[in-house]
């Protein structure tokens, strides 16, 4: 389809009706003559129905315009994608803060309590050696 769209905008003499028609010849064959019930033998389908393959298939300014649309809903998709992850970034970025704020917090107690223990043992130790001495 994309190469009919090619030649299709550099020869004027085309249009999208008839690259339409050549894809589905190439992919299904040309039509054939067959048996249309009421109709009777040698009437084949666009005879019958006539030409509705538009019916069926998108102009060319329909499918740009699906497309078009396609392409704007990919890149709503990708600024949300991109927003949520600064999101994540910011949230990661923040408990990532505040871990380290209560690390250092438990620093400061685990220092604290040491200090507070060797105050202790220093204190019994002086005791033990004051008894020693009488």
């Amino acid at each position: 389809m994309a190469e009919y769209e090619v030649i299709a905008s550099s020869d004027s003499s085309l249009n999208f009706h008839d690259i339409d028609n050549r894809t589905i010849i190439e992919v299904l064959g040309p039509e054939r003559y067959s048996w249309i019930q009421i109709k009777g033998y040698f009437v084949n389908p666009t005879q019958y129905f006539g030409s509705s393959l538009q019916q069926y298939m998108p102009s060319g300014n329909q499918s740009q315009a699906e497309v078009q649309r396609l392409r704007d809903q990919m890149a709503q998709m990708q600024t949300s994608t991109i927003e949520q992850i600064a999101q994540l970034k910011v949230e990661v970025a923040s408990r990532e803060a505040e871990a380290q704020r209560k690390n250092e917090k438990l620093q400061l107690q685990l220092k604290a309590e040491a200090a507070m223990r060797e105050v202790e043992a220093s204190k019994k130790y002086d005791e033990l050696q004051l008894h020693l001495q009488i």
